[in-house]
């Protein structure tokens, strides 16, 4: 079984995407926590994986913290944690606009991946590596007109672990995001049936979470899978951006990253 003896934290783990990826780990083996605030829902999902439940508001960076003790204290530790809660937005930057609702959006869907992140980084330290997986989102590679809320939040989720991603490899962790385009899942209900009528594929839960494991077999640091229906996944290609010049017109090399918090090492001469 390809995951046994791995233990697994999948937060947003009582429907959909999470719920899913819960399944296929305890399938492959995994001994899994499922974390989320649906009580009812993510205890049926526990009892089903023969895992344990979590409740886990992820915008509480104590209850992710919680939730890795509870790995630790049921399974022995952490080797595996897949942060999948998320919402949809539901409102504009225009009249819609509401502060309040912004917040919990972010704090679920960008909030709750940096708190993940920062819980379970300690525990696969002591496993000697592990694997951290983020559910971004096609909207956090591309334009997203329709929701340029959603678009921002899940942006900020491939742009940490673009740059986790190289940090965490030498401690032996895999950072990557899983960035799906529209799957069958609630996040999607008050559109779906638009989707559906503009000619645009719904994938299926079973589809993301095929990613998902694939990331797991074979993500690199710092990698961001695309997730589209008809295509196999694989790493997105991001274009590098212009460097700079020097006044004479030449391009600059650093010899180290120049905000390290590390200082070269010299040689004496």
């Amino acid at each position: 079984m390809e995951f046994s003896g791995k233990v697994a934290l999948v937060t947003g783990a009582a429907n959909g995407i999470g719920a899913g990826v819960a399944r296929r780990l305890a399938a492959a083996g995994a001994s899994v926590v499922v974390a989320d605030v649906d009580d009812v829902r993510g205890e049926a999902v526990a009892e089903e994986v023969g895992g344990v439940f979590a409740h886990c508001d992820v915008r509480d960076p104590r209850h992710s913290e919680a939730a890795v003790a509870t790995a630790v204290r049921r399974f022995g530790g952490l080797d595996i944690a897949v942060l999948n809660a998320g919402i949809a937005t539901g409102f504009g930057l225009g009249d819609d606009f509401d502060p309040e609702r912004y917040r919990t959006v972010m704090g679920i869907n960008l909030d709750g991946v940096v708190y993940g992140v920062h819980a379970a980084l300690p525990e696969l330290r002591r496993r000697g590596g592990g694997h951290i997986v983020a559910t971004a989102s096609m909207a956090g590679l591309m334009a997203m007109p329709m929701d340029p809320l959603y678009g921002a939040n899940k942006a900020a989720v491939v742009g940490l672990v673009r740059g986790l991603g190289p940090v965490a490899a030498d401690d032996g962790i895999t950072v990557n995001a899983v960035c799906p385009s529209f799957a069958d899942t609630a996040i999607i209900t008050d559109v779906k049936s638009a989707l559906e009528s503009a000619g645009m594929p719904v994938m299926s839960v079973d589809d993301v979470v095929d990613a998902f494991i694939s990331v797991l077999r074979d993500g690199k640091p710092g990698e961001c899978w695309f997730v589209q229906a008809g295509r196999p996944s694989a790493p997105f290609t991001f274009p590098n951006p212009p460097g700079p010049r020097t006044a004479t017109g030449e391009r600059v090399r650093l010899d180290r990253d120049p905000i390290a918090t590390t200082p070269p090492v010299t040689k004496e001469s």
